[in-house]
Order: C-alpha cells, then sequence, then structure tokens
C-alpha cells in the first residue's frame, strides 16, 4: 500500500543532486539523480497536473441537469 509524502527536497550534491523523500511513517529514502533524471521527473509532473488541471476545467464547463431544462 502507498504511503503519503510528508517531505521532499532535493540538493545540489556534486555531479547530481540529493533527493530526500520522507514517508508519514518517518522513513526517509534518499536518491542521487542527475540534471537529465530531474529533468524528466520535472516533464512527468507538469504533464501529469496539466492534465489533472484539464479534467477540473473541462469538468466545470459542462453542462449541468438545471441548464438543459
Amino acid at each position: 500500500m502507498a504511503k503519503a509524502l510528508s517531505l521532499f527536497s532535493i540538493t545540489p550534491s556534486g555531479d547530481g543532486y540529493e533527493l530526500h523523500i520522507e514517508d508519514e511513517d518517518g522513513e526517509v529514502l534518499e536518491l542521487v539523480a542527475s540534471f537529465e533524471q530531474l529533468d524528466l521527473i520535472s516533464e512527468e509532473i507538469d504533464r501529469q497536473l496539466d492534465g489533472d488541471e484539464d479534467e477540473a476545467l473541462s469538468a466545470d464547463e459542462e453542462p449541468s441537469d438545471e441548464d438543459e431544462e
């Protein structure tokens, strides 16, 4: 079962970046990523958020039953 994200940070480190991801239980996952990997993560986050925003906006534009009467 997936755990809830509690804390997330990125710090420069040598030739890359250290990612620190803490879950709701206080467990920490530390990863090293390159600039290119962070760029791919960023692009995927943007893609997901844009899709969610598009869905929310299209749901707001759909006529309600009251509008059809």
